[in-house]
């Protein structure tokens, strides 16, 4: 029982770091300031980061499930954080004002650039089962 306890605490903890940087590199990537917009009373940015965390997470989650070991967790893991940047480049290139309209709070392009984070996420999960 003890080593389930362990096992599950270092996943957990791997997981919460890999959250926070996927979290760290996202909002890097993206041109405006999620936290501040969201600060704002924003809606906007609070879908689209939302739809990304839940998206990246969903693969993370497939590939703890899936995995044996805590290093196929992380290369995974570190395969989805790429995976959510080139779907977040590809649609906000795609949709020309997804920028200004998620920093006008315009919560239809933050709720469909959130979807396709999640879309991607969840083909990402399925794709490690």
């Amino acid at each position: 029982m003890l080593a389930a306890v362990v096992n599950y605490a270092i996943h957990l903890i791997a997981a919460a770091l890999l959250l926070g940087v996927f979290f760290y590199i996202y909002t890097k990537l993206t041109p405006f300031d999620e936290l501040a917009l969201i600060h704002a009373g924003k809606g906007s940015a609070a879908l689209s980061l939302g739809g990304a965390l839940v998206g990246f997470s969903l693969t993370l989650g497939s590939s703890i499930v899936h995995n044996a070991t805590l290093t196929e967790v992380v290369a995974w893991a570190v395969l989805a954080m790429i995976i959510q940047c080139l779907v977040y480049t590809v649609a906000s290139r795609l949709l020309h004002t997804v920028s200004a309209e998620i920093e006008a709070g315009n919560a239809a392009m933050g709720g469909l650039m959130g979807s396709i984070s999640l879309v991607a996420g969840i083909v990402n999960a399925a794709c490690l089962s």
